[in-house]
């Protein structure tokens, strides 16, 4: 194991002016801790799996499910939890749902982390 300095201050000095200017911009302690749970969805591998799959086009559960390799029940669970974090909404035609992308947010989130990856 190597001994990696730990980065911090010289001396003690709060910088008062940004402190309060970053205070006064900072989001509620709510709209955080949303973010926080947001970012905790895109946390499950098979979940991304399914948002990426949905960038393309919409589909339905068992679509997604031969498509991932998954059960229906596994895929619709997810799609619960991705529906009620509004990244997929979902379409009926007939005794079908049809999920996708919530809107352009969900694509332009995925395809920036992709970008980043990729750099």
């Amino acid at each position: 194991m190597t001994n990696t300095p730990i980065e911090k201050c010289e001396f003690l000095h709060v910088h008062e002016e940004s402190v309060r200017q970053m205070r006064e911009n900072m989001p509620s302690e709510e709209a955080l801790y949303d973010l926080a749970d947001f970012f905790k969805l895109l946390g499950d591998s098979t979940r991304i799996r399914i948002l990426y799959a949905l960038l393309e086009r919409e589909l339905c559960v068992c679509d997604l499910a031969g498509l991932l390799g998954l059960t229906q029940t596994a895929v619709s669970h997810q799609l619960r939890l991705l529906k009620s974090g509004k990244l997929v909404k979902a379409r009926r035609d007939g005794k079908t749902v049809f999920y996708s992308l919530d809107d352009d947010h969900v694509h332009d989130i995925l395809s920036k982390g992709m970008e980043h990856l990729s750099e």
